[in-house]
């Protein structure tokens, strides 16, 4: 988040003066402006979660709305056949870029399992060396 911004959740001066002013102009204002200040910086993680949660509980539903649609005929064959096999084609696409979205989550979440590691093996590197630096200290 940027720091240099003037509202950012936060005790600023600006974020104070906008909490009083929206307790004196309406009351759930200023508790809205409590709210951001105290829980402002969870906000972001919050509606990332929130998303994906939504997203993979609608996913079924997508899929079974494109499935429903496919039952109505308009009583040419032609025209009907090509309508299914275009509807056949594109839940096709649908799936093979469900499959690609679903590798790609995967793929970045390895990248950040991976980078959690590196930076755990790099704390518990320098917690090592400070240990054992501060016990060589001790035995002179």
């Amino acid at each position: 988040m940027n720091q240099s911004a003037l509202i950012r959740p936060d005790w600023t001066p600006a974020t104070i003066a906008l909490m009083v002013l929206g307790f004196v102009v309406f009351w759930p204002l200023g508790l809205a402006m409590l709210a951001y200040i105290i829980f402002g910086e969870r906000l972001r993680g919050f509606k990332r979660d929130a998303n994906d949660r939504a997203d993979r509980m609608f996913a079924g539903c997508r899929r079974a709305k494109s499935r429903y649609n496919t039952h109505f005929t308009t009583g040419n064959v032609a025209f009907d056949d090509w309508r299914k096999t275009e509807i056949d084609r594109i839940e096709e696409e649908r799936r093979k870029l469900d499959e690609m979205r679903e590798e790609f989550d995967n793929y970045v979440r390895e990248l950040r399992r991976a980078k959690d590691q590196e930076e755990f093996d790099r704390f518990m590197r320098e917690r090592q060396n400070r240990s054992s630096g501060q016990n060589t200290v001790v035995d002179l």
